[in-house]
């Protein structure tokens, strides 16, 4: 058969392959779902078990790390959790006995209480008039409708009392279950606290399938969820129960430790534990006391405990750490109840938080985490995007000035912040979005979503310019204008530029040169010292040269920077900027920025006599705390290695940065490793004094400040990242550096892991003086 028939013939069978693969899934998910209900009888005990191992083995490893054989451990920890329950459970039960022995003293009070509602409730109203007719005329239809019935003999027969035998045996027949149930749950414990390591070791392989990476980051990530989830509840449920015992005392309601165990109890229980354990005190107070006031304060108290536990103290306790949103919490809750029962809604939560771990790091059960977890399931950029598409620009900026408060933080009136987190919106938000728009414009974007497009991230962006304005004063004399070379994309891309720029103290504008018509109208070019061009296409080589030779000839003073926000970076390394009439090149607004301040040779400004101070107690720290003693040698040697393991770099190492020098001992790089000086207008490291915090340069070779640099030429070094090394007093006398030679990124939680190796040595150095 030929391939083309062959090729028609499966068509129709390969539409079909989408709706078998969900066919298949439904099928899979209802033979588990099954399997889980038929099996409940062993899954039970064995997610009890599992549930108190959480909670035991702390305990445990602890006893086995001052000394004590495992076994022995287990045993000690097993009986003392036994005990507390022995103990408690008989010390509750005396009062409840207490409680039982006077509930029929106050069986007076209940009748006179459940009488004066009977008589509020059987008192006049508005309404008697017509529930008196409408049983007049029922009366009246039954005695038409119904015949008089015939007298029956009543026959009643009387059993016999139970005998003992019988009595024991339905004794037996209640509690035998449960019983059974709690053997099996304290023998599993107890097994699975014994043969924890084996255990671990077989989840590891079950879950990894030989990737032992990602089976450890996920039960390290569902042991630290669950055991921070039962952790805390435990926390807040003493912190409701003990205020609750102690405000019943005081108010007069009996057996008040009870009802305050009884509540730090059954909040374990989602949903129905609290209502529960509120309905005893308030009913023994409605019991007790003659009048009113003990009920309104029992429920008064609860109110204002209920606020704080679910208002405070959760929020504040919990956060973020079981990683489920509130609809899936409310779902799994039913879910698991259904199967399972009363025992399932205890264990929803923490069942739901592995299926959790498992959709995170199982490729195959990726939707789970979009189900279930609170992680948005588009990114920021992508969300943006389709708020534009929508029509919903409002939406939009509420999202984005969002982003750009939340890293500003409390201090708004610091500009410097500002102006470092609308630059990281842009780079990181701004251009993505404009990067989805130039991919799909000629693809699945209608006219109508162009428009809209167009039209919200105008008034996006002139919002953010409202919100967020330039400081008047202008910090740079040279004049920059942004160009958007094809059309109204690149034009976006270079409003966000002027923008940042703007906000960097620089006189900044934007234009957008669409067709060669505009470049009569772009007679103000003249008065400016850098233009950067703004393009939104694969390979604009070819047209950037163009437009850079064309600028020159009409004014040969001007500096040219082009910005090819789509283009590889590979690509982007071959330009030869002086041959093609470009002065450099930058692809985010970071780089644009010290792009533009190598371009004007803007000379630092000479420093203030704060400044001076600052510098000179930095320099004084350094030498006084001695960080360039010859003791710390391998300290430093032995953290630079211990970094470049960990983050898979060729080089690392701690600068010590002196007035006017740079020293690096036990570094990686075999040029400083003897300790050898270097100037600090050579050294990267200088710029992280500078920020006062850490750097990371993704790519050197797109960065002014690493070109010319001997040591980054000489190793080809192309990615750093340095994180501040500080004095007792906070001044940066240093910074713990990674090196590599080919471009990189760090996460947030990589970047975290760096400043937790700096602190290291911080510690080290401190600890030994």
């Amino acid at each position: 058969m030929p391939p083309a028939e062959s090729a028609l013939l499966w068509a129709p069978l390969l539409e079909l392959v989408p709706a078998l693969r969900v066919l298949i899934g439904l099928g899979i998910a209802a033979l588990v779902i099954a399997a889980l209900h038929l099996g409940r009888d062993l899954l039970i005990p064995l997610a009890l078990a599992g549930l108190l191992g959480f909670l035991l083995d702390p305990a445990v490893c602890r006893l086995k790390r001052w000394g004590l054989q495992r076994a022995l451990a287990v045993a000690l920890v097993g009986l003392a959790a036994l005990g507390s329950l022995v103990a408690a459970g008989a010390y509750l039960t005396v009062q409840l006995r207490a409680v039982s022995t006077d509930l029929p003293t106050y069986q007076d009070t209940i009748r006179g209480k459940i009488g004066q509602l009977h008589q509020q409730l059987r008192g006049p109203s508005a309404w008697d008039g017509a529930v008196s007719t409408l049983d007049t005329v029922q009366d009246q239809i039954q005695q038409v409708t119904e015949d008089t019935p015939r007298p029956t003999q009543r026959v009643e027969v009387v059993q016999p009392p139970p005998g003992p035998i019988v009595t024991a045996s339905q004794w037996l027949a209640r509690i035998g279950g449960p019983l059974a149930t709690a053997a099996i749950v304290a023998l599993f414990v107890i097994l699975i606290l014994l043969d924890r390591d084996s255990l671990r070791d077989r989840m590891l392989r079950l879950m990894g399938g030989g990737n032992l990476h990602r089976a450890t980051d996920a039960l390290d990530e569902a042991t630290t969820r669950i055991s921070r989830y039962l952790r805390m509840q435990l926390i807040i449920n003493a912190s409701y129960g003990v205020p609750m015992a102690v405000g019943l005392w005081f108010i007069g309601v009996p057996g008040a430790v009870l009802w305050g165990a009884l509540a730090t109890v059954m909040r374990f229980v989602p949903y129905v534990g609290p209502l529960v354990s509120a309905l005893f005190p308030l009913t023994l107070a409605f019991a007790v006391s003659p009048g009113w006031e003990m009920v309104l304060w029992t429920l008064a108290l609860i109110a204002v405990l209920e606020l704080l536990s679910n208002y405070l103290l959760e929020p504040w306790l919990y956060g973020a750490s079981t990683g489920l949103s509130t609809l899936s919490v409310i779902v799994a809750a039913i879910f698991w109840t259904a199967l399972w029962g009363p025992i399932g809604l205890i264990l929803s939560t923490p069942l739901t938080v592995c299926l959790l771990v498992l959709g995170r790091h199982v490729p195959g059960l990726g939707f789970i985490e979009g189900l279930l977890g609170t992680t948005p399931v588009l990114a920021l950029p992508q969300r943006l995007y389709q708020r534009l598409l929508a029509g919903d620009v409002e939406e939009a900026t509420d999202m984005a000035s969002q982003y750009i408060d939340a890293a500003i933080g409390p201090e708004h009136t610091d500009a410097a912040r500002v102006a470092a987190a609308v630059t990281a919106f842009y780079d990181q938000v701004g251009l993505p979005i404009l990067q989805l728009a130039s991919q799909q414009h000629a693809g699945t974007a209608t006219a109508q979503h162009r428009l809209r497009l167009a039209q919200g991230m105008d008034a996006l962006l002139e919002e953010l310019e409202e919100q967020y304005p330039a400081p008047e004063a202008r910090q740079h004399p040279s004049s920059v204008h942004c160009v958007g070379v094809r059309w109204e994309v690149d034009g976006f891309a270079a409003a966000m530029a002027a923008h940042a720029l703007r906000l960097a103290g620089w006189p900044a504008r934007a234009h957008a040169l669409a067709s060669p018509m505009t470049w009569r109208a772009a007679e103000d070019l003249a008065a400016a010292d850098i233009v950067c061009l703004s393009v939104f296409h694969p390979q604009p080589p070819a047209q950037l040269r163009h437009l850079a030779r064309r600028l020159r000839r009409r004014h040969p003073a001007l500096r040219v920077v082009a910005a090819p926000w789509l283009a590889a970076a590979s690509s982007v390394e071959q330009w030869q900027l002086g041959r093609s009439g470009l002065d450099g090149v930058a692809q985010d607004l970071g780089a644009l920025l010290l792009q533009v301040a190598s371009l004007a040779d803007a000379a630092a400004p000479a420093g203030t006599a704060s400044g001076q101070r600052q510098e000179a107690a930095r320099v004084s720290a350094l030498h006084d705390e001695g960080w360039l003693g010859p003791a710390h040698h391998a300290l430093f040697h032995a953290s630079a290695r211990k970094a470049a393991n960990a983050f898979d770099t060729r080089y690392a190492q701690v600068s010590l940065i002196d007035a006017d020098t740079v020293r690096a001992p036990g570094s990686l790089l075999p040029t400083l490793a003897d300790g050898t000086a270097l100037p600090r207008q050579d050294s990267l490291c200088t710029h992280v004094a500078l920020a006062d915090g850490p750097l990371v340069i993704n790519d050197l070779s797109a960065d002014p400040r690493a070109q010319g640099l001997h040591l980054v030429n000489r190793y080809q070094l192309r990615f750093y990242a340095g994180m501040p090394l500080r004095s007792v007093h906070g001044e940066v006398v240093g910074c713990l550096c990674l090196m590599d030679n080919a471009p990189r990124s760090l996460s947030a939680q990589e970047l975290a892991l760096l400043a937790e190796l700096a602190a290291e040595v911080e510690q080290g150095v401190h600890g030994a003086d």
